[in-house]
């Protein structure tokens, strides 16, 4: 069966994703995705939406998703990982980790999520500040960062009628923190980032949209 419009959120039992969720329920059918089946289902209980659980490492489930939707409004990639090590210390599974969930699954997403993007649709990458992410151990969160917002340069390129737009929020206050100890002093509420979404989804759609 294949679900008709609305938004799907990627990454939706995150801090930003979950704001950004319920941010979009009052107004759009609703799709949630994410790897943490444990999260995912009780949040699209309290939202009525539907739940998809998937590991955007994955090509095939990313495309398994994709193929159980179709005219989509609007898409939200919100899944990050960051995995701080030194690089002297560069491991292997993490940094399959890192770029798994901020490259190859926005990579899989433009793939398979934009044939099923309707006209005039919107997706939305949560990137990340080059100036606030160039830092002791961050090599490979900013580098897999850096290759998306390069890659939906290209994207745009290849597209027509659709907005694909990268997010660019300062530092905001989510458990990705907790890898290395707690978010920055003044760092933003993962609200204010989906209030800022919703926003300009009802506008005209920019490229980049820096939040905060």
């Amino acid at each position: 069966m294949t679900t008709q419009g609305g938004t799907l959120i990627i990454g939706a039992t995150g801090g930003i994703g979950a704001a950004t969720a319920r941010a979009f329920a009052v107004s759009s059918p609703l799709t949630l995705a994410g790897r943490n089946g444990e999260k995912l289902q009780p949040l699209a209980t309290e939202l009525g939406a539907t739940a998809l659980p998937l590991d955007v490492g994955f090509e095939s489930h990313v495309r398994t998703l994709f193929e159980s939707l179709d005219g989509l409004e609007t898409v939200v990639y919100a899944a990050g990982a960051a995995l701080p090590h030194p690089l002297a210390e560069a491991d292997a599974a993490k940094v399959r980790a890192v770029w798994n969930a901020n490259y190859f699954g926005v990579l899989w997403t433009l793939k398979y999520g934009l044939p099923r993007l309707a006209p005039g649709g919107r997706l939305y990458v949560i990137g990340a500040r080059p100036e606030l992410v160039t830092a002791r151990g961050f090599s490979q969160y900013a580098a897999s960062k850096a290759a998306v917002a390069r890659a939906l340069d290209i994207a745009r390129l290849e597209t027509r009628g659709k907005t694909l737009t990268l997010v660019l929020p300062p530092a905001v206050d989510t458990p990705l923190w907790t890898q290395v100890g707690r978010a920055p002093r003044g760092a933003l509420a993962p609200e204010a980032v989906a209030a800022a979404l919703l926003a300009d989804r009802a506008g005209l759609g920019v490229d980049e949209l820096r939040v905060g």
